[in-house]
């Protein structure tokens, strides 16, 4: 083995270590590519937990490690995704952990009009898939908006355009919402105007909206493509024209929004009819109607006099009635004069039976019929009274029999408790029980003798009152 040549012991080379080399080659490096643009495919590719995205960038020879910061990434317009073809903007850096250096990337967009385009697919697929393109979903535009909402840049040929051909047609008060349309912040700013328009209340709310950019390349008219911008146009409440581009761009927001036009002119045009041509077809109509309605008054007078011509004459159609009239009133003459004649014979007839004399011997004849009929009345009534008299005296007498009073006079004694009820035996009375004793002139209290029983039953001793009958023992 052939020995490695010495180091020489006296050099001019500074000694460092290897943290103060790893520095001065970061500076180097950081110094001399403090701002890049690199084109090349995805590979390996890992979004972190903190949001970071770390992917390797390469080509056919090399390969770069490269890291994105979260803020950026939040950014994107796009997914990456291993094998996409991207050009990415940053700088360059090295990593002293590992020895390695490495691009910060700061921009990254699909590289080339065919990775748009395949993203704008892919992008379309998956709205369209979701139903926000479905023309179910497509809401009309009003005829004669009173506000018209239009979200473009305040400075751009746009809105002067569509104010020019508002102005023309039918001017109508126009609410601008000014948006950047076209960079990293022009999506977020047209979906966030659509959303604000949305949320207005009262006579600021439009009508319609017009979401319009002048024309451009594909990279420019991207933030039409956005997905943020294209969700809020399916979701926009009012009415929403898209008008992008030129007549043969075509972006998403255009298969989201309610009607698409060719350009912010035609936009315009969309928007609000023809002052000039509405006031001259409404002219016009009125002249058919006014025309109408002559021609209808004309053919109904018509009809009128071909019906009348096709009636009979007025007198013709009373000749009749006017005959039966006539009779009825000859009849009616005839009718009065007999029946008054009829009804003053019966007049006379009443009469003669009311004269003086008959009323007279009528009157004598009902009071002789009163006066017998009063004398058979008093002997009838008094048989009447005195044979009901006797039936009460026979029932009063019944009645005095059958009393308890009479068997009290013949000297038996009704015996009660103090609560009224009848005592009927011996046996249900109890020693030391109150009981009431009824005769037949008069009423006394006893107790029983609790020393009494069997046969003897209860003895008591009534004390006789003053004037009363003497009291019996039991």
């Amino acid at each position: 083995m052939s020995e490695s040549a010495p180091i020489p012991a006296n050099t001019n080379l500074p000694e460092l270590s290897v943290s103060e080399l790893a520095q001065a080659v970061k500076r180097t490096v950081e110094r001399d590519f403090d701002r890049v643009r690199v084109r090349g495919e995805l590979g390996r590719v890992l979004i972190a937990k903190s949001g970071h995205l770390y992917v390797d960038l390469k080509d056919e020879n090399a390969t770069i490690s490269t890291v994105m910061w979260k803020a950026n990434v939040a950014a994107l317009s796009f997914k990456p995704e291993e094998g996409l073809e991207v050009v990415v903007e940053g700088r360059l850096s090295t990593y002293p952990g590992r020895s390695q250096y490495q691009l910060i990337a700061e921009r990254m967009s699909p590289a080339g009009v065919g990775a748009l385009l395949a993203q704008l697919e892919k992008l379309k697929s998956k709205l369209a898939a979701e139903g926000l393109f479905a023309p179910a979903r497509k809401k009309p535009i009003p005829y004669l908006p009173r506000v018209i909402g239009v979200v473009t840049s305040p400075t751009g040929a746009v809105i002067r355009d569509i104010l020019h051909r508002l102005g023309e047609r039918f001017p109508r008060r126009v609410l601008l919402w000014p948006v950047l349309v076209q960079g990293p912040e022009a999506a977020g700013q047209v979906a966030r105007a659509i959303r604000g328009f949305n949320a207005l209340q009262g006579d600021l709310r439009p009508d319609v909206l017009i979401v319009a950019r002048g024309g451009g390349s594909i990279e420019d008219l991207w933030a039409f493509n956005e997905e943020i911008v294209v969700r809020a146009a399916a979701e926009s409440e009012i009415p929403l024209i898209s008008a992008v581009g030129h007549e043969t761009d075509t972006t998403l927001i255009d298969f989201a929004s309610d009607l698409r036009a060719p350009t912010p002119t035609g936009a315009a045009e969309k928007a609000v009819p023809v002052r000039a041509e509405l006031i001259e077809r409404v002219e016009m109509l009125e002249g058919r109607l006014k025309g109408g309605l002559v021609r209808g008054l004309e053919r109904r007078r018509a009809e009128v006099r071909a019906a009348s011509a096709r009636l009979p004459r007025l007198e013709t159609l009373f000749q009749i009635p006017h005959q039966r009239f006539d009779r009825a009133a000859e009849r009616l003459n005839a009718a009065l004069v007999a029946n008054t004649r009829l009804a003053q014979s019966k007049l006379d007839r009443v009469a003669a039976r009311l004269r003086p004399q008959a009323l007279t011997q009528d009157v004598a004849r009902r009071r002789d019929m009163l006066a017998r009929a009063a004398a058979r009345l008093k002997p009838a009534m008094a048989r009447t009274l005195d044979a009901h008299r006797k039936h009460l005296e026979g029932a009063g007498r019944m009645l005095e029999s059958l009393s308890h009073k009479s068997v009290l006079a013949r000297g038996f004694v009704m015996v009660q408790r103090e609560d009224g009820s009848l005592v009927r035996a011996a046996k249900d009375l109890n020693a030391g029980d109150v009981i009431d004793l009824t005769f037949a002139d008069d009423h006394r209290k006893a107790v029983v003798d609790p020393t009494a029983s069997g046969e003897a039953g209860a003895k008591s001793r009534a004390k006789p009152k003053p004037g009363g009958g003497q009291g019996s023992l039991f």
